[in-house]
């Protein structure tokens, strides 16, 4: 049951990266002002959201492709969590230091800091999956 509500989750959070990433990537302009408070953070950049677009494609495929090959599952989930928790500390720094008040915190929690704890508790339960059952094929199915 844990198995299978992991490798659901990390499904769905793979896509919506991916969604995310697909949307900066094609409409940079339509993203930077679909998305609460992002105009706050500085002017329109389409250059570097494009960039971030490319590091939200490669997380969500990251997700995707470690709950279909459980051989890479670790490195892959692990990988991306270290970007999303990165950029989800970046945010609390930028409070901590006086760039943003303490509000954009819960502002940003469901695009930010939640999938950063759902990657991070990901990446745990694959490392310890992989050390109770060693992986010895590289598809799975659930």
């Amino acid at each position: 049951m844990l198995r299978q509500f992991c490798l659901g989750t990390a499904i769905v959070l793979g896509t919506a990266a991916l969604a995310n990433g697909a949307f900066m990537l094609i409409s940079p302009l339509s993203w930077y002002f679909a998305v609460p408070g992002v105009t706050t953070t500085g002017p329109f950049n389409q250059h570097f959201l494009r960039d971030i677009g490319l590091i939200f494609l490669f997380v969500g495929g990251a997700f995707l492709i470690g709950a279909a090959r459980p051989a890479w599952r670790v490195a892959l989930w692990s990988a991306a969590s270290l970007w999303l928790c990165g950029h989800a500390l970046f945010h609390f720094w930028e409070v901590a230091v006086g760039i943003c008040g303490p509000s954009v915190l819960i502002r940003d929690f469901a695009a930010v800091t939640f999938p950063a704890l759902v990657s991070g508790m990901l990446a745990s339960w694959a490392v310890r999956e992989n050390a109770v059952r060693p992986v010895t094929g590289s598809v799975v199915t659930m």
